[in-house]
């Protein structure tokens, strides 16, 4: 079929894309190539298309389609998308990506090269012609082109080539595509996404939760716009989660299982209301834990996968708790984060936790029970806060105390309330120690950037004290602000001040920082102790962690990463993650940015982004199975071959 005629399909709803199919991820470089090897005449691949009744099957988008029989597109989106972008002007109805992807396409009608538009290359240059105008001019539009050439003299004798190959570019909208098709009764939804895996073995196939959501999407096509909604909500509050996550917490409202294979024999109705549940009680948990605990942006959120559970607690009571079971709720959350309880098989401790709650009607000592089984003392010691970088478990722990307490800012003398300052770059990590006097000391990387040298103060404050010894400005913010040292767990021995006393500076803060945060602990409680008791006291460890990220610089590269492989369609991966030995749960290393099953979850090999971080991390992380990247144009490299079987065939 000609793409003239596949694009005039596409417009008159006999050609769609099926619901379960993921969005646009070509970047310019792919849509380049592809126009490259149509405008050379080589082959571009052929198309798949699923042939089935326009009444039954669920499309992309909010384009009508045509009664009868409707194809599809099982394989070939990323390039009739790019082509529809191109020659239409616009993306077509079902799109879903970034459409600068096809925005600006130029074509030299000298070197017959096509590039995106480039201001100071290519402005004044009449021989970049816009390949988007000639398409929607078509050859009634090669006058006027001709006539523009004509204005210089150089030009005039190759008007006949430049006209030819205005011609050829035209032509593109000729070309053909085979076009294989998928019929027949028994080629049911099912049948028909393994068929799509199987032909996308090398490209964006389906996870366990994409295929549940493709099922949903059958009978109720809106789910997945539905559900990005409250996703986008969340994010632009500091909250960033992904499908796969908000249907687990759908999953636990209506099954009170972990598993998405309980979702598919539910109906459209039971999943409609189960999500609206879940949403609301989403809400509702990020409210308790954001002003209740202070923990008010995903940096600092940890447990995610904690919350699923609370959605399945909440919906069970209605949606309302009194004081004392919120904060019980609150306390095990927090316990859940401190301890790493879902940094290794989220599925099988989810319906663990979910099965301790139904056997027991909802007996949150027994989920705690379950904790301190597991854990020993649930109490906090100094130890505990020997970690280091951003990443570390007990970072989140510092920034609840902060807020929770009320520790006060040291430039305004102000209480860092819950909630008062908003967003992260209003509340930052300040050094007590600044890290380059340390460095000239001769203190390590992990030393340096150990929790107990981080406190969080407001942005200008932090500026305001720069790089100066504690020595030199403490005595100033204690004449100034009576306290304010104080309240951020600052021992009062001057002594203890000095570059030279640092080691013995972090000792005595840990100390402090355990008292506090039993103390907010024993709050939760509302100061009944005994669940914070244990036979032994909960692990700890003297050696240092690998890996970590060291600073808030390092963790907004990580950050940018992420968005950049979220606009390239696929999921965002997890920052500062807990590497745990698989049978002890103990900490074993922070991994930067880590994609567990794979950028495309659960089909391709699990991938670790590593920055400056040492060959024993790197052989460690490479020996749990992953696949790491010391760079980030290596992984970008990477990420971008993913898209590549259609790319390849588009190859120059």
């Amino acid at each position: 079929m000609q793409i003239s005629s596949i694009l005039d399909y596409i417009d008159n709803g006999h050609m769609a894309l099926p619901e379960f199919q993921r969005g646009y991820v070509w970047g310019r470089e792919q849509v380049r190539k592809l126009f490259q090897s149509l405008y050379r005449g080589h082959p571009v691949g052929s198309l798949l298309v699923w042939a089935t009744d326009a009444s039954t099957a669920a499309h992309r988008g909010d384009g009508q389609l045509a009664p009868g029989v409707v194809k599809l597109l099982l394989d070939g989106q990323q390039r009739i998308t790019s082509l529809y972008g191109v020659i239409r002007g616009k993306p077509p109805r079902f799109f879903d990506g970034n459409a600068k992807a096809f925005t600006d396409l130029r074509f030299n009608l000298d070197t017959e090269e096509f590039e995106f538009f480039q201001p100071i290359k290519m402005r004044d240059d009449p021989l970049w012609i816009d390949v988007t105008e000639v398409m929607q001019k078509g050859n009634a539009g090669i006058g006027a082109f001709v006539t523009g050439l004509s204005q210089n003299p150089d030009n005039l004798l190759r008007i006949g080539d430049f006209m030819g190959r205005m011609n050829q570019l035209l032509g593109i909208r000729d070309k053909a595509f085979h076009i294989e098709e998928v019929t027949g009764a028994d080629k049911t939804l099912d049948v028909v996404v393994d068929i799509f895996n199987r032909v996308n073995s090398g490209g964006t196939k389906l996870s366990k939760g994409d295929l549940a959501l493709a099922k949903i999407c059958a009978d109720w096509p809106e789910a997945r716009d539905t559900m990005k909604a409250s996703l986008a909500r969340w994010r632009s509050d500091g909250y960033d989660f992904s499908l796969d996550w908000l249907l687990r917490s759908v999953n636990t409202v209506l099954t009170g299982e972990a598993k998405f294979l309980h979702l598919h024999s539910q109906d459209a109705d039971d999943i409609a209301d189960a999500l609206k549940r879940a949403v609301r009680h989403i809400d509702t948990a990020l409210n308790m834990i954001g002003g209740r605990l202070g923990l008010d942006h995903d940096r600092v959120l940890f447990s995610k996968f904690a919350i699923p559970v609370m959605v399945r607690y909440l919906d069970a009571r209605g949606g309302k708790l009194d004081e004392r079971t919120r904060d019980k709720l609150l306390f095990w959350y927090v316990q859940t984060g401190m301890w790493g309880r879902f940094s290794g098989s989220v599925e099988s401790f989810i319906d663990k936790d979910l099965g301790i709650l139904d056997a027991t009607g909802g007996d949150l000592d027994k989920l705690i029970a379950e904790l301190r089984l597991s854990q020993g003392g649930l109490r906090v010691e100094p130890g505990h806060f020997h970690s280091w970088s951003v990443g570390a478990r007990f970072y989140p722990v510092l920034y609840m105390l902060t807020r929770m307490t009320e520790a006060r800012d040291w430039g305004t003398g102000l209480p860092l309330k819950n909630n008062l300052l908003g967003k992260m770059n209003r509340l930052e990590v300040h050094h007590i120690f600044p890290r380059a006097r340390l460095y000239e000391a001769g203190y390590a990387r992990a030393e340096v950037n150990a929790l107990a040298n981080f406190c969080f103060l407001t942005k200008d404050t932090n500026l305001s004290i720069s790089d100066r010894r504690p020595e030199e400005y403490f005595p100033q913010i204690d004449a100034d602000h009576p306290g304010a040292l104080a309240s951020q767990w600052i021992p009062q021995d001057p002594a203890l001040w000095r570059i030279e006393s640092y080691r013995d500076f972090l000792e005595a803060r840990k100390e402090l920082l355990a008292e506090a945060a039993n103390a907010c602990l024993e709050t939760l409680l509302h100061d009944d102790t005994s669940l914070l008791e244990g036979a032994r006291a909960a692990r700890i460890t003297d050696r240092v962690l690998l890996g970590g990220i060291a600073s808030e610089d390092e963790a907004r590269e990580l950050e940018a990463l992420n968005g950049w492989v979220a606009e390239q369609g696929f999921a965002r991966g997890e920052i500062a993650f807990d590497h745990v030995d698989p049978e002890t749960g103990e900490q074993r290393a922070i991994l930067d940015l880590v994609w567990p099953q794979g950028v495309q979850a659960e089909l391709t090999e699990p991938v670790a982004v590593l920055l400056g971080e040492s060959a024993e991390l790197i052989s460690m992380a490479s020996a749990a199975g992953y696949r790491c990247f010391t760079s980030t144009g290596a992984f970008k490299t990477y990420v971008k071959r993913l898209t590549a079987p259609e790319a390849g065939v588009a190859a120059e």
